[in-house]
């Protein structure tokens, strides 16, 4: 069984910074990717930036020179340092790790607000 545990979600100013973080533990063997998606109300979930057991980090383009994907390949975990943050980054924030074996798994969700 493994479990993604997700922190640093919260309310910040516009302009703010936050750094979010994703632990997996349990029977992990290989973890070939690592990203972050969120969902706003009333919108598709949607990838933010992942980055793959090689180091190659891929981030939907609006948040490209203000966000940062990096990870800890010893802990099995990886972060979202988000800078600049904007009203339109809220969202439910969701941590996504691809395993082999064991496929795809998902952690419980962040509430990330920016708002004056």
């Amino acid at each position: 069984q493994v479990q993604l545990v997700e922190s640093g979600g919260g309310l910040v100013l516009p302009g703010g910074s936050l750094r979010l973080s994703c632990a997996a533990s349990g029977s992990i063997f290989s973890i070939y990717v690592m990203g972050w998606y969120r969902q706003a109300p009333g919108k598709q979930r949607e990838l933010v930036a992942a980055v793959a057991s090689s180091g190659g980090t891929n981030y939907k383009d609006s948040v490209k020179g203000r966000f940062t994907i990096s990870r800890d390949k010893a802990k099995n975990t990886v972060y979202l340092q988000m800078n600049s943050l904007k009203p339109e980054d809220t969202a439910v924030y969701y941590c996504n790790m691809g395993m082999i074996p064991g496929g795809d798994y998902w952690g419980q969700g962040t509430q990330v607000t920016v708002s004056s």
